[in-house]
């Protein structure tokens, strides 16, 4: 290997690892140990292509993602695909969320996710200290609402609640006024109102309802989420051990290598198990926000407090569902979920974030030979 491509790849352990972990410990998990068919040999292929695209995307001077072109390009895409999806999509589970393309199937939204994120931050980088001004929260909330009107169109609620989450989580981070943040939660009463009424299809008021009282239809609504919580009670202090959770490998626990995973890893490796699945999502949580603390740019900053503020969001809702805490909406959680475009994805996310800061790095060292040199 040349000089030339030794330095040109960087690899950040910090986050490459506990991400790597996530997703084999997902993969252990949806594996049947030759009891049927079984997800885990597709997403150790899938783990395969998201790796690569990791090191890619590391490897890579991703600076020019902060190109105004660039990010309306991004999410004029996402638009455009997750528009195309109501089109031309077939319903999966009642939902217009996937294209699929033989063996393969693909979600935009994640795609959207990303654009979205990559949009806050730029517009946030140049505006966040005028965010007291509410026209600009009314604009970038308007960027979010598009998408997510989408997103609710299909209907997937779960994906909707990320998309408003990460957007809300953004403008705290830029430092928005407690009484925009006032101003925000009673439109937010009054849009939930709305879509109780007029929006949510009658399955999804359902879900919600067995959510307030989960033993009134056990069988029916309620029946995922009770399942889940056996799960999770079921594992005890250390589990039944890997292979062998009653509630996952015997289907008693629907979608158990997607939605409720978290509950099926609960079942085989119990408390202490799930405390350091908790730990290892803390640790990659908090190397994120160190590296958004020592960013260069505010764009580089804003970046990773997004993709932080996402995983986030989707680790606390996944978890709640899994414990009866949240109503069940079909989420997924980041690395251990079986798919591979959100996959794909996270890792994309954390290969930007790691040529970013390298980039910053070496901007700090050009700027310090410089002074020293008397530039």
């Amino acid at each position: 290997m040349s000089a030339y491509v030794r330095s040109r790849i960087y690899f950040d352990w910090t986050l490459f690892l506990p991400a790597l972990s996530l997703s084999l410990l997902g993969i252990l998990t949806m594996s049947t140990f030759g009891q049927g068919a079984s997800l885990a040999p597709r997403q150790l292929l899938w783990l395969t292509i998201a790796s690569a695209v990791y090191l890619a995307c590391s490897a890579l001077n991703m600076q020019f993602i902060r190109r105004t072109p660039v990010v309306l390009a991004l999410y004029a895409a996402a638009f455009v695909l997750l528009g195309l999806l109501l089109l031309v999509a077939d319903p999966v589970l009642g939902a217009r969320a996937w294209f699929s393309l033989g063996p393969v199937s693909f979600q935009p939204a994640d795609l959207a996710k990303l654009a979205l994120i990559v949009l806050l931050a730029k517009y946030l980088s140049r505006r966040h200290v005028e965010i007291g001004d509410y026209r600009h929260i009314l604009i970038s909330g308007a960027y979010a609402l598009a998408l997510l009107v989408l997103i609710l169109v299909e209907p997937d609620m779960g994906n909707a609640i990320i998309f408003g989450t990460v957007w809300l989580g953004m403008m705290l981070v830029s430092g928005i006024s407690k009484k925009h943040l006032l101003v925000l939660g009673l439109v937010g009463l009054v849009f939930a109102s709305a879509l109780w009424t007029l929006g949510l299809k009658p399955y999804q008021r359902t879900r919600i309802i067995s959510f307030v009282n989960p033993a009134a239809d056990i069988r029916g609504a309620g029946y995922n989420a009770y399942q889940a919580k056996i799960a999770v009670g079921s594992g005890e202090l250390f589990g039944k051990g890997v292979g062998y959770g009653t509630q996952s490998k015997l289907r008693f626990l629907p979608e158990y290598q997607t939605d409720f995973i978290f509950a099926a890893f609960a079942e085989e490796w119990g408390f202490v198990g799930v405390m350091l699945l908790l730990s290892m999502y803390g640790l990659l949580l908090a190397r994120l926000v160190q590296i958004a603390r020592a960013a260069a740019t505010n764009f580089d900053s804003f970046f990773t407090l997004g993709v932080c503020i996402l995983f986030a969001t989707h680790i606390g809702m996944h978890v709640g569902i899994s414990l009866g805490l949240l109503p069940v909406t079909g989420t997924t959680i980041p690395f251990m979920s079986s798919g591979g475009s959100h996959l794909v994805l996270e890792f994309a996310a954390l290969g930007i974030i790691t040529s970013l800061a390298r980039g910053g790095r070496a901007a700090s060292r050009d700027i310090t030979a410089n002074e020293y040199l008397g530039g």
